[in-house]
């Protein structure tokens, strides 16, 4: 049989974890998953929430519409936008990495501008359906190439993904408009956002006035639900959002009508909105304290974060991926994040800060001793 190779590894957060599972099989010892990108502080409680759902209802026995059901659509409405876009705006998706593959698909630009240091993920999915990439440096980097970017398009990351940093929203505002104004596509994917914010956060609201835009979210970071594959899309063009609908139709035939109605639960149901209160608070509480703790112990690597601050699930760490393997913790180098800057980065690794914060401490104290 021949073969349309795509000519692409499997993420190295896949190797990686392999790879400790087999050491801490062969030891006995315990090792930190830390190369993983979910939030492993604490999961986030269903057992009230799974109460209100009947699973055996037509709603969940049947197919989903292709853009997804209008009860979970009205609920990311009211959620994310004040109630203030229409539903035929949002697509609902199976996680954040269909939804980018399909919108990078969709978008006719000649060209993808990405971060210096930006998720594999994004590079992978446009060499497989080859489009073409460029970078950027910085957002000051861009905003002087800007006339040159319309018939390209942006993607911007915030917090970021391998920093996990935040910039400042009225920067971020400033930048989306600029390239909105330019004709310029933008791909503003942040599914960090919401685990350090809710429903008060009019972000996404003020957004609503750009007309190259394309939203990307998902709920495996928000809500914890990695596991139930499940994002949405939002873009203000009618045509974009039919095409989204087709290619999701013939993809997916819907996506999972229990993952839809469980989201559309932890929006609208007390018992739901309970949950998504507690998984955030004790997730953001580790998170903050693991990121002082990074910093003050001199492990953070503060010349990336000039211009924003590390808040997000990751940070950069000023250890090479086989030193922190060498004390039992998981991590990805940073040149797994970088096509032009690899050999500068491999000193460097991101580790995900989204875990209790005793077990860190733990770890890493162990790992300065040794010093």
């Amino acid at each position: 049989m021949k073969i349309k190779k795509t000519n692409v590894a499997l993420p190295a957060i896949h190797e990686m974890g392999r790879k400790i599972q087999q050491l801490s099989a062969e030891t006995g010892l315990e090792y930190l998953f830390l190369q993983r990108g979910i939030n492993s502080v604490v999961n986030i409680d269903l057992s009230e929430v799974v109460k209100n759902i009947d699973f055996n209802s037509k709603e969940i026995q049947t197919y989903p519409p292709s853009q997804g059901r209008a009860e979970l659509r009205e609920a990311i409405n009211n959620e994310y936008f004040d109630g203030k876009t229409d539903i035929s705006c949002i697509s609902i998706c199976g996680g954040g990495m269909p939804g980018i593959d399909n919108a990078f698909q969709i978008a006719d630009v000649r060209k993808i501008y990405l971060p210096v240091y930006h998720w594999g993920n994004y590079h992978n999915a446009m060499k497989i359906r080859k489009i073409e990439y460029d970078e950027y440096d910085s957002f000051e980097n861009l905003k002087k190439i800007i006339p040159e970017l319309k018939d390209c398009a942006v993607l911007l990351g915030d917090p970021g993904n391998p920093f996990g940093n935040k910039y400042d929203d009225a920067e971020i505002f400033e930048l989306i408009k600029k390239l909105d104004d330019n004709g310029t596509v933008v791909f503003y994917d942040s599914p960090y956002r919401r685990v350090f914010c809710g429903k008060a956060d009019n972000f996404y609201q003020r957004l609503l006035e750009m007309d190259n835009l394309v939203i990307l979210d998902s709920f495996s970071k928000s809500l914890g639900l990695s596991g139930q594959r499940l994002g949405f899309v939002h873009c203000k063009n009618a045509e974009f959002n039919h095409e989204m609908a087709v290619r999701l139709a013939f993809a997916t035939n819907g996506t999972n009508a229990f993952a839809q109605i469980l989201v559309e639960k932890l929006f609208t149901t007390e018992e739901g909105k309970k949950a998504v209160s507690d998984f955030k608070a004790t997730t953001v509480a580790e998170i903050t304290k693991n990121i002082k703790y990074l910093k003050e112990s001199g492990l953070i690597a503060n010349e990336f974060y000039n211009e924003s601050v590390p808040t997000g699930i990751f940070a950069i760490i000023n250890a090479s991926e086989d030193k922190l393997l060498e004390n039992r913790i998981g991590s990805v180098s940073l040149s797994k994040f970088t096509l032009s800057r690899k050999e500068e980065a491999a000193k460097y690794s991101r580790v995900c800060v989204s875990i209790e914060h005793k077990k860190l401490v733990e770890f890493f104290e162990r790992m300065m001793d040794k010093k």
